[in-house]
C-alpha cells in the first residue's frame, strides 16, 4: 500500500508570521492576519519536498506532515 501526505496547522501555536504562505503558495492561502488556510491538506509527490522545507522553517513548529495511508486506487 502506498502513502499521501496530509498538511496540518497547530491552530493555538500558529502566530499568523505567514512564512508558510511565502513558502508553500501553491498548498498554503494566509487571511487577512497572515494566518494559513490550506483548502486542501493533500500534498501531491511534486510538493513533498517544499512542504518539508516549510514544515522546518515555521517558526513556531506549528505547521506538519501527516503520513497517511492512499485508499487503493480501483
Amino acid at each position: 500500500m502506498s502513502h499521501q501526505h496530509i498538511l496540518g496547522i497547530d491552530r493555538i501555536a500558529c502566530e499568523g508570521r505567514g512564512l508558510c504562505g511565502e513558502l508553500l503558495h501553491e498548498l498554503v492561502d494566509l487571511d487577512e492576519w497572515g494566518y494559513p488556510i490550506i483548502p486542501d491538506p493533500t500534498v501531491p509527490d511534486q510538493l513533498f519536498t517544499h512542504a518539508k522545507r516549510a514544515v522546518a522553517a515555521c517558526p513556531v513548529l506549528a505547521l506538519r506532515l501527516d503520513r497517511v495511508e492512499r485508499p487503493p486506487k480501483r
